[in-house]
């Protein structure tokens, strides 16, 4: 019995230093990290959001954006929120972010109610699951703890994924993140929500890989209106819904586009054209004969997943007292 006794606080001690090496690692994250240091935080950011959002509703889709942007570039760190003349903010895929006075605003109102306790990391955390939730989407609970970066360089956002990009590549470039393939399908059908530039997918409706034709997995019946509000050599910053099924509204419509030939930019189509990938759109409408996959619930599980890719905590970065620069 001694030795059982020994062997069960051996492992005791060894699953107590693997947890205390992971919060070292960063990461530290929990639910209701703030419940006794800031017990407003959630309420505090969802209603700067719900402001932002009654006011323009592009910032939903904008700030959901936002936080894959700053998750993918050394993790979920804020470092996207950063001012200065070579920061993430003006690497060329962040150009026309927007949403960054939302997390602005909530965090000045933080400063005032818990001063020096949460991170813009955090609040942006939340404020993407609030931009979900107030366009119809299902929330999650959000894991917080993170701490702000201090490194904010436009060259680190040179490896995100990209929207013309061939599918094996946006596997790869999530598995280096530790998401996989559903996480890749899931994250995204965001695009149900937000519009796309016409030079981003213009190229794909006249002459398609030097074809002088269109990307042939383009539905011809879609093809007209695309042409229509993109026209050969037009506005490239015309903005065109990348879910025209339920535009603004968070819900799984964008797979049906997918699967009808209706997806805006190539990375969308390419889910479509992809054995695996496509299963699982299959899987997110609910086809027959598929075990079904409900796109609100797996959806808030690949975001938990996400948000806690290379995340700091304990004594590595900061608590910001102003998001757009470090302390």
């Amino acid at each position: 019995m001694e030795v059982f006794s020994q062997s069960k606080n051996l492992i005791l001690f060894v699953v107590l230093l693997a947890t205390l090496t992971t919060l070292a690692l960063g990461q530290g994250t929990r639910v209701g990290f703030y419940r006794t240091s800031c017990p407003r935080v959630e309420t505090i950011v969802q209603n700067a959001v719900q402001t932002a959002v009654r006011a323009n509703p592009t910032i939903a889709p904008g700030i959901l954006r936002m936080f894959f942007h700053d998750c993918f570039v050394n993790g979920c760190d804020a470092s996207i929120l950063l001012n200065g003349a070579t920061s993430e903010k003006t690497a060329p895929p962040n150009l026309n972010l927007r949403g960054f006075e939302v997390i602005d605003a909530a965090k000045t109102q933080l400063e005032t109610a818990c001063p020096g306790v949460v991170s813009c990391a955090d609040i942006l955390a939340l404020a993407a699951r609030d931009s979900v939730t107030l366009t119809g989407g299902v929330g999650w609970s959000v894991p917080l703890g993170r701490r702000d970066g201090r490194v904010s360089q436009a060259s680190d956002a040179a490896n995100l994924p990209g929207f013309n990009e061939p599918i094996n590549a946006l596997i790869r470039k999530f598995s280096d993140k530790g998401l996989n393939t559903q996480d890749l399908v899931a994250l995204s059908g965001s695009h149900t929500l937000g519009t796309a530039a016409c030079a981003l997918f213009s190229y794909r409706l006249y002459n398609y890989n030097n074809t002088n034709g269109p990307d042939p997995s383009i539905n011809p019946s879609f093809l007209p209106t695309l042409r229509n509000l993109c026209p050969n050599g037009g506005d490239g910053t015309r903005r065109v819904a990348m879910d025209s099924g339920s535009v603004g509204r968070f819900d799984n419509t964008y797979y049906a586009m997918l699967r009808d030939g209706r997806g805006v930019l190539e990375s969308d189509a390419a889910l479509w054209n992809n054995p695996a990938t496509q299963t699982l759109v299959r899987r997110f409408l609910g086809i027959r004969g598929l075990l079904g996959l409900t796109f609100n619930i797996e959806f808030g599980r690949s975001m938990v997943k996400m948000g806690n890719i290379e995340v700091k905590s304990g004594t590595q970065g900061e608590i910001r007292r102003v998001c757009t620069a470090t302390n």
